[in-house]
């Protein structure tokens, strides 16, 4: 660890160049910074359409937008913008251009760097020492940097740990409770909230890749199961066209009655929105993705399904929790706070890999084997505590 630093930064630019999920397990980061920097003022960089998690956070200043893919002109009108304007840049992802920005935007930098493979063959050496090697300049532009573990350490707690340069103790980073900070709401739309009635369960079953999935006819079984128990279901998706198919495909196979209780909600709410949706919700189910982030963040009773994810590095962080680790890496059915974890069956679980065939559109046969009974189960007991 680096020696402890009194730099008391007057302007800090928190970098998170990825997904939704990714912005949102930030702002523990960010909270904690506040704290640190009563008087300090907080930007925040990341991608154009990613940034809607810090809608109404109170934290940030400023939000600069920057394409996933930016030109040769963007990327010069974004480094005018940012050269030395921060005395301290918090990269919270490990790639290239995270840190490029880091090191035009500020003379100090603090940053996460990839992880290594937990093998110990030949090959898995060799990606070490490549990783090693591809790191070493990143080591050498930082005040301090974390290492990502993807089966031992949580995401919330690496952020967190950006900041341990700062501190004597390093523990004191984890002695006052931790909570995710979720957007501020914004009214429902017109269409969805005339429809919508008390209790209603929001379900999302829509993940970023396929092998997240869960069976089609699960969800059938759980949300007539849910129907008859006399709830309302929204089902929420993203506007990407393979998750609005994937809500049709699961209304299909529904009966009539069952139907005529559920709203599809499928790219029909913003962010902000999908928060307020969420607050009012007897219950959240949904896969591995970032809205089901944004559930345990707005205090809902959460159910997460989790099939290779490993639950100790990316499960949905409980509000409130004191400490550095909430969960276990493999456990069937696990409870935290406002947060339900279930896993599917299988030594292999969590295996951390695109799937059994390790690639983007694969199968998960330990979510395959999770049967709706086990989430039944789970419900029952949230709903009974």
């Amino acid at each position: 660890m680096s020696n402890f630093s009194k730099l008391k930064p007057k302007k800090v630019l928190f970098i998170a160049t990825r997904q939704i999920g990714d912005v949102l397990v930030t702002t523990p980061l960010i909270s904690k910074a506040r704290e640190l920097w009563p008087n300090a003022e907080f930007h925040f960089l990341g991608y154009r359409g990613k940034l809607e998690m810090l809608h109404g956070n109170s934290n940030i200043a400023e939000v600069i937008e920057t394409s996933d893919r930016p030109g040769f002109g963007e990327y010069l009108t974004l480094f005018n913008r940012l050269f030395q304007r921060y005395d301290l840049a918090i990269v919270t992802q490990p790639s290239d251009r995270a840190y490029l920005y880091g090191l035009v935007a500020a003379f100090r930098r603090v940053g996460v760097l990839g992880g290594h493979p937990q093998g110990k063959d030949a090959e898995d050496q060799g990606k070490r020492s490549k990783s090693e090697k591809q790191n070493a300049w990143k080591k050498f532009i930082c005040m301090h940097t974390v290492d990502v573990d993807y089966f031992k350490q949580h995401v919330i707690t690496e952020k967190l740990r950006l900041l341990e340069v700062f501190f004597k103790n390093r523990a004191e980073l984890f002695t006052k409770p931790i909570s995710v900070t979720p957007p501020t709401g914004e009214p429902l739309t017109p269409a969805i909230a005339s429809e919508l009635r008390q209790p209603y369960v929001v379900v999302h079953p829509g993940p970023l890749t396929a092998y997240k999935r869960w069976p089609l006819a699960h969800w059938q079984k759980l949300i007539d199961w849910l129907v008859e128990q006399g709830f309302q279901v929204v089902l929420s998706a993203s506007p990407a066209k393979q998750d609005i198919q994937l809500n049709h495909d699961i209304i299909s196979l529904l009966d009539d009655q069952s139907k005529k209780q559920v709203i599809n909600a499928a790219g029909k709410l913003s962010i902000p929105q999908a928060g307020a949706l969420i607050r009012g919700a007897a219950l959240y189910i949904g896969v591995d993705t970032s809205i089901t982030h944004l559930a345990a963040a707005c205090n809902t009773p959460t159910i997460t399904l989790f099939g290779a994810t490993p639950p100790t590095n990316f499960g949905p962080w409980p509000n409130d929790f004191i400490g550095e680790q909430p969960f276990h890496l493999r456990d069937r059915t696990q409870t935290v706070g406002n947060v339900t974890i279930l896993q599917g069956p299988g030594q292999c679980v969590p295996c951390r890999k695109a799937g059994c065939l390790d690639k983007a559109d694969s199968y998960s046969e330990c979510l395959d084997l999770l049967e709706p009974q086990q989430v039944i189960e789970a419900i029952q007991r949230v709903l009974s505590s």
